[in-house]
């Protein structure tokens, strides 16, 4: 059987965790900060864990690394 391929935009935006929880980083830290309250630039710090029925479907597109 060959080999199956991981989504390459999957792998540039999700991170697994060693008990296979997907992380991903916040959106809209990019630009516009200014306008951005305290606490969302506060709470869109780091990493976050993606809700099990998302990562279901993420885990689908990069099947080696489980």
């Amino acid at each position: 059987m060959p080999k199956m391929k991981t989504k390459s935009g999957a792998k540039k935006r999700f991170r697994m965790t060693a008990t296979g929880k997907v992380k991903f980083t916040q959106a809209g830290k990019r630009h516009g900060m200014i306008k951005r309250t305290t606490k969302f630039i506060r709470d869109a710090r780091g990493m976050s864990i993606l809700a099990d029925c998302d990562a279901k479907i993420v885990k689908k597109y990069m099947p080696y690394d489980r």
